[in-house]
């Protein structure tokens, strides 16, 4: 059996680890891996080949993805489509691995629905926002990143009497700046999920000032689209100099942590058994309360991810 790996969509850390593994663990398997090259672009054009353990070799610790991703607007056509899933058996691939989030699942639930595609996600994106899974791949890692960006930012903001407003990726979705803020002790956060109340704020916050507190660190998601109303709230009426700064891709890249490695390697060996197990799988590994499983794809992408109420329920508790 030929299976293939692809990545699709933006790049998250862990995507080379599970890659790696992906190819070590067909050959055990006495199985032939593939790679898919740029994405769905790659499939399109027919950009796959065939993988050795050298292309792999020494690449777990290496953000990004040695196979390149892409999002593709020609994949919205029928004939691409089709011209993609022709390439695929012209190579023999029967099964296929494919790296993405949201939008890359959908994109591949639509083309099971028209051709005999037999594939697995996982889960792979920052934003954490795929629905049946607790986490995704990629998610840790750039909670590290940020926290050592809030660590330091947090010491220029206590040594300049400053505000500081730090946006954060995550799309629609708030749970890397909910646990950014968390953990760096932030003093406010502002997320899609839950509404703003800045009178509240305010009064709160003048009310440290005045007894002696001389710095803010407000962590916005970009979803909320309200970073530069935040720093002139807090310059204009709370009454403190701010500056933003705006985090952005650095927040995909780096070096995965340790927990993203063994995610990634988790996560691809059961892609790969439920690939040589089941002539017909379209299904997304998830893990759930610790526990790995596997989701119909229709569940992924019908259903929206919701942020654990606990989890929300800790922003009340900023200080």
């Amino acid at each position: 059996m030929s299976l293939a790996i692809m990545c699709s969509g933006g790049d998250a850390p862990g995507m080379n680890p599970a890659i790696k593994r992906f190819v070590d663990y067909v050959y055990e398997k006495g199985e032939i891996p593939y790679f898919v090259y740029n994405g769905l672009e790659g499939l399109i054009d027919g950009q796959i080949e065939r993988a050795t353990h050298k292309d792999v070799a020494g690449i777990v610790h290496r953000g990004g993805a040695i196979i390149r991703s892409s999002r593709s607007k020609r994949f919205y056509e029928y004939k691409y489509r089709k011209q993609a899933y022709e390439n695929l058996v012209k190579s023999d691939v029967t099964g296929l691995v494919v790296l993405g989030g949201d939008g890359s699942f959908r994109a591949m639930d639509l083309m099971s629905r028209e051709f005999d595609l037999n594939f697995v996600g996982i889960p792979t994106t920052i934003d954490n926002d795929i629905y049946g899974t607790d986490i995704c791949l990629g998610v840790d890692t750039a909670l590290n990143v940020i926290r050592d960006a809030l660590d330091k930012i947090r010491d220029t903001a206590s040594t300049f009497s400053r505000a500081f407003i730090v946006e954060v990726m995550g799309r629609d979705c708030g749970y890397l700046a909910i646990v950014s803020a968390i953990t760096s002790g932030a003093e406010i956060c502002i997320v899609p999920e839950v509404d703003f109340n800045k009178s509240v704020v305010e009064e709160h916050l003048k009310r440290e000032i005045a007894n002696g507190r001389n710095y803010i660190l407000s962590i916005v998601a970009e979803g909320t689209k309200k970073t530069n109303e935040i720093a002139q709230w807090l310059e204009n009426s709370v009454g403190m100099e701010s500056r933003i700064t705006v985090l952005g891709h650095i927040q995909r890249g780096g070096s995965p942590t340790v927990y993203d490695r063994m995610l990634a390697f988790e996560f691809t060996i059961r892609a790969v058994d439920h690939l040589l197990a089941n002539t017909s799988s379209n299904k997304v590994v998830v893990i759930k309360n610790g526990q790995y499983g596997m989701c119909e794809i229709s569940e992924v992408v019908d259903n929206r991810y919701t942020i654990n109420p606990e989890l929300l329920g800790m922003l009340n508790k900023l200080d």
